[in-house]
């Protein structure tokens, strides 16, 4: 009897660990950066359903961050901190929303506010006032994206900067070199045009190319200071530039709070 409470115990523990790293040593030091995508609860017929966080785990996971001593950052407080203009806070985060949605602006701003924590959004310049004409709707029912009305209260809050994520949210990897000069170029030009201000942060659609030595370096000729993939972990600081892209935590709509917990500390929650 003993021996068989012995081996379930041992397959038990095998699958606690297959989920869960709690294992691992954590990760002192760095820049967590969470990558988020929809807030609120996913739509009837959605096979997205983890990039979708609800509303009320967004709150759980600001006041994790709060109670934590963590300070929210953007592209422009990593940049003074890197000139010697100011440094960073001691426990830095940086929380990023790719693609632009609505209801980045009805949920997760609210709660920014309510928090005073900073937020990062990678916008897809032709959809905005429009869809996420990208997806199929067979998979991920369209859904409304940011106005500029929107974006420019954002912006006016001093609480959110926003960064790009194309022009068309194509896979950079699959294009012809002309055309992925465009999306990083024609994008940077017309969101610095709109928000009468520098656009130091991309973000990579798909994650694609980010690590393909001739897209990350088109990425990083046409100006931006940040470029961020999907590639899991937490980059040390000073940040490597010469080296990858900025890696981020993708924070999954069936998370639970010990998920989290594990992404802030040991760079990864699940294998």
């Amino acid at each position: 009897m003993i021996g068989v409470l012995s081996a379930v115990g041992a397959v038990a523990a095998a699958g606690l660990s297959a989920r869960w790293n709690w294992w691992r040593p954590a990760v002192t030091g760095g820049l967590p950066v969470l990558m988020y995508h929809k807030i609120g609860d996913f739509p009837r017929g959605s096979k997205l359903k983890k990039l979708w966080v609800s509303a009320a785990d967004f709150r759980k996971q600001l006041e994790y961050l709060k109670d934590h001593g963590y300070s929210a950052i953007d592209f422009r407080d990593w940049r003074d901190a890197e000139k010697g203009v100011r440094p960073l806070p001691e426990k830095p985060v940086m929380i990023t929303f790719d693609d632009g949605y609505m209801n980045n602006y009805d949920l997760a701003f609210p709660l920014l506010k309510e928090f005073g924590m900073k937020g990062c959004v990678f916008l897809v310049y032709e959809t905005m006032e429009q869809h996420n004409a990208w997806h199929d709707p067979e998979t991920e029912p369209w859904l409304k994206m940011l106005t500029w009305a929107q974006i420019r209260e954002m912006q006016d809050s001093g609480l959110v900067e926003f960064g790009s994520h194309t022009m068309r949210h194509r896979n950079l990897a699959e294009l012809p070199a002309d055309e992925v000069r465009w999306e990083l170029s024609e994008s940077k030009a017309r969101l610095e045009e709109r928000l009468g201000r520098a656009v130091i942060g991309f973000a990579y659609p798909y994650g694609s190319g980010a690590y393909k030595p001739e897209v990350r370096r088109a990425a990083l000729d046409a100006g931006y200071r940040f470029d961020f993939s999907i590639k899991q972990g937490i980059s040390a600081l000073p940040w490597a530039r010469e080296k990858e892209p900025v890696r981020r935590l993708l924070i999954r709509g069936d998370d639970n709070m010990f998920d989290f917990h594990l992404n802030m500390t040991r760079g990864k929650a699940r294998f």
